[in-house]
């Protein structure tokens, strides 16, 4: 059995781009079907947050639209209910990289807000990514790849090849003439190499240790290779 570190945003709001604040918090599936994938296979988990904050779920994550029905968005949020996990969360500033197998983060708008610019966990996904260590990171979860910056201005991930949230998934979603930036357009500015699938079909990078998936549909497969270089 491994342990396992999941960093989630404590922002329950994504700031627009004229100033208003949009509810979010982290994407549910994109919690849920890694923590029970890793949770069948026998390993631990520690949930951390800027601030040790309880992280709060996008309510919009738990409709029936994007859980396949009343009947399966019940089931997501008995999973959320029963993940004790979520309402024990550790500090950033707290982590250890030591104590862990993995890391990973899930998305939702949460991380565009706070983890995006926060240096506790820049500096934990960099050491993470130079350690060798299996690092994996889902939708709005690259988000926070923005804040690996190192004193020369650098990004850490800069030259690998990765994916995220794309720009016309954005578009589709609804949001993306409201947004500040977009994912896409910022992972690309700072040299990474993005790779773009289908919109909202499952689609998941693997360069070295970085395991990256491009929506919440691509969850599963994330942690499938997630689980798989743990061993």
């Amino acid at each position: 059995m491994a342990k396992l570190l999941f960093v989630l945003t404590g922002a329950d709001t994504w700031t627009l781009a004229d100033g208003t604040p949009h509810p979010t918090g982290f994407w549910a599936e994109e919690f849920a079907v890694p923590y029970e994938a890793a949770k069948a296979a026998g390993h631990e988990i520690v949930v951390a947050t800027p601030g040790g904050v309880v992280p709060p779920v996008d309510q919009g994550s738990l409709s029936p639209d994007f859980n396949g029905g009343q009947e399966g968005a019940d089931q997501r949020a008995a999973v959320l209910a029963a993940s004790t996990e979520l309402q024990h969360p550790i500090k950033l500033s707290e982590v250890d990289l030591d104590d862990y197998a993995a890391v990973f983060y899930p998305g939702g708008h949460g991380p565009m807000e706070d983890l995006a610019v926060n240096p506790e966990s820049g500096e934990l996904l960099t050491t993470a990514l130079q350690s060798g260590k299996p690092l994996a990171i889902v939708c709005h979860g690259p988000a926070a790849v923005l804040a690996a910056v190192g004193p020369d201005g650098a990004n850490a991930f800069a030259g690998y090849t990765l994916t995220g949230f794309t720009n016309v998934e954005e578009q589709q979603a609804g949001l993306a003439d409201q947004a500040k930036w977009l994912l896409q357009d910022r992972l690309v500015e700072f040299g990474a190499d993005f790779q773009e699938g289908e919109p909202w079909a499952p689609k998941v990078v693997v360069d070295r240790n970085l395991i990256t998936g491009q929506n919440p549909a691509s969850s599963a497969a994330v942690a499938e290779e997630l689980l798989r270089a743990i061993g």
